[in-house]
């Protein structure tokens, strides 16, 4: 006789491979606030793929114009949008409705005249976020603005060339 035990999950897991309405909102372009704090680290491996290069951007450096794509922007010289505009794939993590997501994005560099930004729009992959029942994620990375409203202007400007980019490269 063999007995199943009921014992609780240690984790959930769920894959997706679209926004979900509610995580969408998020990345809309109207989360440029400095209450606004979601924090997400870009990953992409480099060329040789011993480094993995980050970048952290905030909901106001973020825009999903819809339930499968992302946009966003880097610095040019940064090394992490040379890594993704040499390798086409980068992978998002963040913190959010007390879970842990990864979402891994196919991404193209997208050039806009007039943008000092490198602009980038990535396609969801695969995605998955992971919970416990034992702890609740409040926050992952957390930051204070220092000159807010000099931030705050150019987050909605980088909204803007984003909705750009999102709009080119469809």
């Amino acid at each position: 006789m063999s007995s199943t035990s009921s014992k609780p999950a240690l984790s959930a897991h769920a894959v997706f491979d679209a926004w979900s309405p509610t995580l969408r909102a998020c990345f809309d372009g109207t989360h440029v606030t400095a209450a606004d704090r979601l924090t997400a680290s870009l990953c992409v491996a480099d060329a040789d793929a011993r480094c993995v290069r980050t970048a952290l951007l905030s909901t106001g450096e973020l825009f999903a114009p819809d339930e499968r794509t992302l946009a966003f922007a880097l610095w040019p010289s940064s090394r992490t949008a040379r890594a993704i505009a040499g390798g086409g794939r980068a992978t998002l993590t963040f913190v959010f409705d007390e879970a842990f997501h990864q979402v891994h994005l196919e991404v193209r560099h997208v050039p806009l005249d007039d943008v000092p930004l490198a602009c980038f729009v990535g396609t969801i992959e695969s995605g998955e976020t992971q919970r416990v029942p034992y702890a609740r994620l409040t926050h992952g990375i957390a930051f204070e603005l220092e000159e807010e409203a000099t931030v705050l202007a150019r987050w909605r400007e980088q909204i803007e060339w984003l909705k750009r980019a999102a709009s080119a490269a469809a």
